[in-house]
């Protein structure tokens, strides 16, 4: 499987839009990484077998993926909270993040795209996959102007995403660890994976998640 690769986190933020709804993910022409952390048995067993699974983790419960590495720091602290010891960059097929963005529902009423609140409460019921926007944060954990994207997946699209659009799993706790004690000695020489903002191919969907539109914050 094709390896992460890292950069300066300076020499990113500089070019990395400073607000607005914008997805951050390192992608080639097939394929996007996401992040998910876990304790570390869920994590051994993925690694090894290439994909999510195993007697401990559960296809009945909802899985939310980032494809924000800072994002993912934010939230497990960079690797040191309980059951998120372990982080997974996860590297899907980019027709499965598309179609995951496709049918997401956002987890709060959004006015533009559904008629009333009513209509809203109803749709999760029609799909598997919850969209949030959060404040993105930087890499102490200060939020930012920026919002970043996390996505829960849940029943068949769950499975889609492990078993169909999963090409490999690449268990990344190390470099966490190694990068965590950078921040704590010389946060300067930071190093993070390499991101770019990521538009999915159909323009409708992206003005449907609120992704803001190019060279607009």
């Amino acid at each position: 499987m094709k390896r992460l690769e890292l950069a300066p986190y300076t020499e990113q933020a500089a070019r990395w839009p400073a607000a607005g709804r914008h997805i951050l993910a390192q992608f080639d022409p097939e394929t996007v990484v996401v992040y998910q952390a876990y304790r570390p048995s869920i994590a051994r067993h993925a690694a090894l077998h290439q994909r999510l699974g195993g007697p401990e983790f559960s296809f009945g419960r909802m899985s939310w993926i980032k494809p924000n590495f800072l994002w993912m720091m934010y939230r497990s602290g960079w690797g040191t909270k309980p059951d998120q010891e372990a982080v997974l960059a996860v590297r899907i097929r980019r027709s499965g993040f598309d179609a995951i963005l496709a049918a997401a529902v956002p987890s709060s009423f959004v006015a533009e795209r559904y008629g009333s609140p009513e209509e809203w409460k109803a749709a999760p019921q029609r799909s598997d996959v919850r969209l949030q926007w959060d404040p993105d944060h930087d890499p102490s954990g200060a939020p930012l102007a920026r919002r970043a994207i996390q996505l829960g997946l849940r029943g068949a699209t769950l499975r889609r995403f492990v078993e169909e659009w999963t090409v490999g799993v690449e268990d990344i706790s190390a470099l966490v660890a190694e990068q965590r004690e950078v921040m704590r000695r010389a946060p300067g020489a930071l190093k993070s994976p390499l991101e770019d903002v990521y538009r999915p191919e159909d323009a409708e969907v992206a003005s449907r998640v609120g992704i803001a539109p190019p060279g607009k914050p």
